[in-house]
């Protein structure tokens, strides 16, 4: 025989604490060599499942697991447990309860004093029943057929206060027969629930390094109260930053701005169809090579030295007064009209036109142009005074502009004041020495003695469809020679007004972070510089120089200084600024087809101001002319064909005579 005794310091479970005591006994018996084993009646269930074949899922797993291979050799018997014995005789320390009175008058122990004691009694006598310690607070549990009547004299609603006609069944205060020595103010800490206020910490809530942590619920109250409070000063920071970049307090956000159509829709005119930007993000057309026409006007030389101008030597913007700028339409060309008598062309239309049908999934503002079809032609033309001789600034931020027309911050005076910028800083950039590159033929807008800008006209055909052929007039403003070879160059110039707008200083970032600036310019103006770059496409220039203006004051807007110039090739920009050549040409093949297959008129193709498409409209002949009123065509006329429909359509179009507008400065 033998015996042993093993410490198990980790045991899970009461079960798994029978279950080891089991296991490590056979254990102990095959390490003596035993094979018949007699176990009580309790490890009967362990045998069990040592001896069966399912997979156990109890918390005895890991035991059976073990024991089941190696403890099957046994054969076991089982004796019942010992019985356990009911003599009290031998327990040590038996409590004895002695024997309680019964009060058949009323609640609580009999009054002795009445009754005659009796002798089996283990009671003292006169003992009151009362608690040996006051902190214990023993005694009656309730008592409901008292009431003090000068609990509350002043019969007030006093709940929840000690003495009150609702706690007066709980409160033995004022009971001094039960407590005769006992003072009445020692129960006014008594209360039935803790309704003190909790105390406040005297340092603020650290939820910032507590969050995980428990917290009472004062804390939680605390942390609501100052998340509240943070949330109100980063709304008032937001709300003061955003008035800072604003003029006006009460102008609206951006969103909520109502922009008005660029011409005003006339009842009698018919809606005849309108098409939605979305549709045009899926075109695209591909156009060989184009070629020259006739080439106009006289190119001056650029000036390198501009390239070299910093913030740190800027120039003052100079004005030319003197010099002639022509804005154009189609339709009052006389080299376009020319070329239609000569069937050079099915569809006409200028660089502006074209660029501004290019980029309309761009455009934000409202614009229009007036399509004319005479019998197989199209004319592409823009009305007198139209947006499209100004230029749009900030069209595409975020940050609202001021609504008064008057404000020199507002869209219409900064788009007057961009074209006078564009206008002056084309010419100043080049060299004044009176060397000029002349063309085929001179200026067609300008007469004889006339101080014109320096500009070249280039009149270039595309090819749309096999017996579809597109004439536009493409404008180049200077040129530059480059490895003994002479190289087209567009001018345009970015103007900054107020950098409370933008949120870029030009004069601080231009030097060292030229890139953000033109970030910035092409998330403010994506349209206008996506028009830029496909006229500077559609003219072939082999360069393209923006300009970086700024005004001399935020609230000069007549003096201005030139911060430095950059020049960019235009397919390399379009890549850039992720502008698709096919895509824009599928544009203009759409409207094509969709305009040539109306009927003979005048009609407007018209930007929504509010929502990204663009209508069109049938309108009478005579509209948009003010001075001119239509008259029947001779009959001998009115029987010849589409031929003689367009002569007489551009006869009667007066000689070209160019208004105040047109002609001087913007």
């Amino acid at each position: 025989m033998g015996s042993c005794i093993l410490l198990n310091p980790i045991i899970a479970s009461c079960f798994a604490d029978e279950a080891q005591a089991v296991f490590q006994g056979l254990n102990f018996a095959f390490d003596l060599g035993c094979i018949h084993v007699t176990l009580e009646s309790d490890s009967l269930t362990m045998i069990s499942k040592f001896r069966s074949n399912k997979k156990d899922l109890s918390v005895l797993c890991s035991y059976i697991s073990k024991a089941r291979d190696s403890l099957l050799l046994f054969v076991y018997t089982f004796a019942p447990p010992p019985a356990t014995s009911t003599d009290t005789s031998t327990m040590v320390g038996v409590f004895e309860v002695g024997a309680v009175p019964f009060n058949a008058d009323g609640w609580g122990p009999p009054d002795f004093s009445t009754t005659a004691p009796a002798a089996s009694t283990t009671l003292p006598l006169h003992v009151p029943f009362a608690p040996f310690s006051r902190s214990e607070k023993l005694g009656r549990i309730a008592d409901f057929t008292r009431n003090f009547a000068n609990a509350n004299p002043s019969n007030r609603p006093t709940s929840g206060k000690p003495g009150s006609a609702s706690e007066s069944p709980f409160d033995f205060s004022l009971d001094l027969d039960a407590f005769p020595l006992a003072n009445p103010d020692d129960d006014s800490s008594f209360r039935l629930v803790d309704v003190k206020p909790p105390t406040r910490p005297k340092f603020g809530p650290k939820w910032r390094f507590n969050q995980n942590r428990p917290q009472l619920p004062q804390r939680r109250d605390e942390e609501v109260e100052a998340r509240k409070r943070e949330a109100e000063k980063e709304r008032a920071r937001r709300d003061r930053l955003y008035n800072l970049n604003r003029s006006n307090q009460h102008q609206q956000r951006r969103e909520a701005a109502i922009f008005k159509s660029s011409v005003d829709i006339q009842p009698e005119w018919n809606m005849l169809d309108q098409i939605p930007f979305s549709t045009f993000s899926k075109l695209s057309f591909t156009v060989p090579e184009p070629e020259d026409l006739l080439l106009c006007g006289a190119l001056e030389y650029y000036d390198r030295s501009f390239d070299r101008i910093t913030p740190k030597n800027e120039r003052r913007l100079e004005r030319f007064k003197n010099r002639n700028f022509f804005k154009v339409t189609t339709t009052d060309d006389p080299v376009i009209r020319r070329l239609a008598n000569e069937d050079k062309a099915t569809v006409f239309a200028t660089d502006t036109i074209l660029a501004t049908l290019m980029c309309a999934p761009r455009s934000v503002y409202s614009w229009d142009i007036v399509i004319q079809r005479v019998g197989n032609k199209l004319f592409f033309d823009k009305r007198d005074g139209s947006q499209l001789d100004l230029l749009s600034v900030h069209e595409t931020s975020q940050e609202p502009l001021p609504e008064a027309k008057d404000d020199i911050n507002s869209a219409y005076s900064l788009s007057v004041e961009a074209a006078y910028i564009n206008q002056n800083f084309s010419q100043q950039v080049l060299l004044s020495d009176g060397d000029k590159v002349s063309f085929d033929e001179p200026n067609p807008f300008a007469n004889e003695g006339d101080e014109v800008a320096s500009v070249a006209y280039r009149y270039r055909r595309w090819k749309l469809d096999s017996d579809m052929y597109l004439v536009a007039r493409c404008e180049v403003q200077s040129v530059v020679e480059v490895n003994n070879q002479k190289s087209f160059l567009t001018l345009n110039a970015l103007n900054e007004f107020d950098p409370k707008y933008s949120g870029v200083d030009w004069r601080q970032k231009l030097e060292t972070q030229r890139g953000a600036v033109l970030a910035t310019e092409l998330k403010n103006n994506a349209n206008k510089l996506a028009k830029w770059t496909a006229q500077s496409i559609l003219a072939s220039a082999d360069l393209m120089k923006l300009g970086y203006v700024s005004r001399v004051h935020p609230r000069d807007h007549f003096n201005h200084v030139i911060l430095g110039v950059v020049g960019y090739k235009p397919k390399d920009f379009a890549a850039q600024i992720n502008l698709n050549t096919s895509n824009m040409w599928g544009i203009v093949k759409s409207i094509v087809d969709l305009c040539m297959k109306l009927n003979e008129g005048k009609y407007v193709l018209v930007k929504d101001p509010s929502k990204p498409q663009v209508r069109i409209y049938e309108v009478p002949a005579d509209a948009f002319e003010n001075d001119y009123v239509e008259e029947p065509l001779p009959e001998e006329e009115q029987k010849k064909g589409s031929r003689h429909k367009l002569d007489a359509y551009l006869r009667r179009t007066t000689t070209l005579e160019m208004s105040s507008t047109q002609k001087d400065q913007i």
